[in-house]
């Protein structure tokens, strides 16, 4: 049976890890790119034992054409190439703000070398790990993928949006890709094994990894950054995806684009429904039964206030919606962080 390689750059990383795990789990090979720049590379170990054999990987710095072309030239040689999931991005808001220029670089850099590369070895299929920033607050919610694109708040927003501008022109020009591009929501969760997980490199600017790192007393308790936002508890809502169901929607994109010619659609990726931030505290609280500490603080800049997903495209083309609860996610991550908290 002939080998069905999916390269994932950015494979390491948070979602490329379970992605890479699912893929596995779908019967594809996966084949990780990654430079650890952002990630950790014990994630490899984590992901052996959980797929029982070490993952095929390339230590590959993404925005270089040159290292590249030598991993998709052996990668190629080992067999068929179905297609690439291309995590590998700087995803931090209020960095980008700080240093544009290497999100910039980066972001846009990265992308624009390995759609080079993939045309260079005739590969098609192209799944994009995009972001809801692109539609900043939005003025209908829950928001579907017609909703406008509205200006970038951050150069980070900028980065998403300017990725998919050239995946849709790449696609439109004399040499067209299968594309998907897939607007997620907010990934939580772990693997349920604990062999994997979010594993935040310094401060944690995400909810989640702070608030689990609060209750193991690694931090001073979590800061809700406003309580008079025009929401029922005051607090900001958002669409809290489990990572394991984000990373199977990789997988049904990847089976829906190898029955297309020339696509290019844009998916919602979330629940479809929106959860605030003291329903999150209150969720946590019930799944594990652990008190988080807490306080109210002052607004943040450039939190919008609510935004959730309509999911129907996602459920009706691509036959796919999310099976684990907030619950389930909040559980898997507090067991991830016992066990980092171990280690």
């Amino acid at each position: 049976m002939e080998m069905k390689q999916v390269i994932v750059t950015g494979g390491a990383g948070y979602i490329g890890s379970h992605t890479v795990v699912e893929l596995h789990n779908a019967g594809f090979t996966p084949v990780i790119l990654d430079n650890f720049i952002n990630s950790d590379a014990d994630v490899l170990k984590g992901i052996e034992e959980i797929i029982g054999y070490p993952p095929s990987f390339f230590e590959v710095d993404c925005t270089s054409i040159i290292q590249l072309r030598e991993a998709f030239e052996k990668i190629t040689a080992q067999g068929v190439v179905e297609g690439i999931i291309h995590f590998a991005a700087f995803k931090a808001v209020g960095e980008s703000t700080e240093q544009p220029l290497k999100y910039y670089q980066n972001n846009l850099g990265s992308t624009t070398a390995i759609l080079q590369v993939m045309q260079e070895h005739s590969i098609k299929n192209f799944v994009f790990s995009s972001s809801c920033t692109v539609y900043g607050q939005p003025n209908v919610i829950p928001v579907d993928e017609s909703a406008p694109i509205l200006e970038a708040e951050s150069p980070y927003g900028f980065t998403k949006q300017a990725c998919e501008r050239m995946i849709m022109d790449v696609n439109g020009s004399a040499q067209p890709l299968n594309a998907i591009l897939l607007r997620y929501f907010n990934p939580i969760g772990a693997h349920p094994s604990a062999a994997i997980g979010e594993l935040p490199i310094g401060h944690p600017n995400n909810l989640i990894p702070y608030l689990t790192q609060a209750v193991a007393e690694l931090r001073e308790p979590l800061t809700v950054f406003g309580a008079d936002y025009d929401t029922p508890d005051g607090t900001c809502i958002r669409d809290y995806i489990h990572v394991i169901d984000l990373a199977n929607a990789h997988v049904a994109g990847l089976h829906w684009l190898s029955s297309q010619t020339e696509a290019c659609e844009v998916f919602n990726l979330g629940t479809g429904n929106g959860t605030s931030v003291l329903e999150i505290i209150e969720a946590f609280e019930r799944a594990n039964g652990i008190a988080v500490p807490y306080k109210l603080g002052s607004r943040r800049p450039g939190d919008v206030t609510a935004i959730y997903a309509d999911v129907t495209k996602a459920k009706n083309l691509l036959d796919w919606s999310c099976q684990f609860t907030i619950e389930d996610a909040l559980r898997d991550a507090w067991r991830w962080q016992q066990k980092l908290g171990a280690a």
